[in-house]
């Protein structure tokens, strides 16, 4: 069965799933203009996720970069120093209205860095006239290179918290649960390897994703599901361990 028959299959939820996001009181929202370009930002999970998403605004009318870097995209920990040589100058090209950064995993350091580095991120931003939305990342199964780093991911997104006022913060909990889960609804969801996601759950993290942004951006309309979940991106060899 390939994988574009399995987003079809899915493709109930995902309509489920962005109906129940659009109906929760309790999503952070703000009041922000209507989206012109998307920047996404984040790490190799970012970039499976960016697949979708990509689609699902191009069908909204809605301009997309993807920033996301395999092996690193973060702006703070390993590999941020080098990120930070080239990342002003890509955010402020793309001309972006909304800039969302996925917190990766390798958002390591404590927590003084990680507000420096959060904060340094929100001044880019907005110097180039953007919102920044931040999102947390869908928890992994840690292996013994994130082992030691678990306690540092975990308050990284208490420290993305501290930007409420300034930057908007969406916690991806409902699309992810507390725990690393592979399977769901019976299908592959996330990647074998612990860190990855799965076409399935790439398609429900866009789902979630734009409904949280059509409740903070006014005028904002996402494209229906059947408008992007098939259009092939989900056979891309990014999608590995699914």
């Amino acid at each position: 069965m390939t994988r574009t028959r399995l987003l079809a299959l899915g493709l109930t939820g995902l309509l489920l799933l962005t109906s129940a996001c659009a109906r929760n009181p309790d999503a952070t929202t703000a009041s922000m203009p209507k989206p012109s370009t998307v920047v996404f930002l984040g790490d190799s999970v970012a970039e499976g996720e960016s697949l979708p998403l990509a689609a699902a605004l191009k069908a909204s009318g809605t301009g997309f970069v993807s920033l996301a870097a395999d092996g690193g995209g973060n702006v703070v920990g390993p590999f941020a120093d080098e990120n930070w040589k080239k990342l002003p100058g890509e955010i402020a090209s793309a001309r972006p209205t909304v800039v969302v950064y996925q917190l990766t995993t390798y958002d390591w350091g404590s927590e003084a860095e990680q507000q420096a580095a959060y904060d340094r991120l929100l001044g880019t931003v907005t110097g180039t006239g953007a919102e920044l939305v931040f999102v947390t990342s869908p928890p992994i199964r840690p292996d013994d290179f994130y082992r030691p780093h678990l306690a540092e991911l975990a308050h990284a997104r208490a420290v993305a918290d501290t930007s409420q006022g300034r930057a908007v913060v969406f916690d991806a909990g409902a699309v992810w649960g507390g725990e690393y889960q592979q399977v769901r609804d019976g299908r592959p969801d996330r990647s074998a390897d612990g860190i990855h996601t799965c076409p399935q759950g790439a398609a429900r993290f866009t789902a979630w994703l734009l409904a949280q942004l059509a409740k903070a951006l006014p005028g904002f309309t996402p494209a229906p599901a059947p408008e992007w979940a098939n259009t092939g991106w989900s056979a891309d060899q990014h999608f590995q361990g699914c």
